[in-house]
């Protein structure tokens, strides 16, 4: 695991998925945490899982945590960021990737707008 996330990325993602979704983990208790995940599509098309990581609930600092370790582990550049409506997720990438655009998820708005 420690391996996994030391590794080098690709230099160049054309898009790049960002979400949490929440699981049932055994620690201590038997609670759901968050675990994020970023999955990259490269300009041939091949999608590989990015980064991960495992939070008790979703925020930003850990957004922004983990976009800068992807950013030092050799992710220079991205065309799309597709994400919820996580609030700071705009500034995060701007920080972090100025020249990236931003989408939110068609899905999340829609949940949101049946809701």
């Amino acid at each position: 695991v420690e391996a996994y996330h030391k590794r080098k990325l690709s230099d160049k993602f054309f898009c790049v998925y960002l979400d949490a979704t929440y699981l049932p983990l055994r620690r201590e208790t038997f609670e759901r945490e968050a675990v994020y995940i970023a999955i990259g599509i490269k300009p041939n098309g091949h999608k590989e899982v990015s980064d991960y990581c495992i939070a008790p609930s979703e925020n930003i600092e850990v957004w922004t945590e983990m976009l800068q370790n992807m950013k030092s582990r050799g992710l220079k550049q991205v065309e799309l960021f597709l994400s919820d409506g996580v609030v700071g997720m705009k500034t995060a990438l701007a920080r972090t990737y100025p020249k990236a655009h931003f989408q939110r998820c068609l899905v999340h708005v829609m949940r949101n707008i049946c809701a």
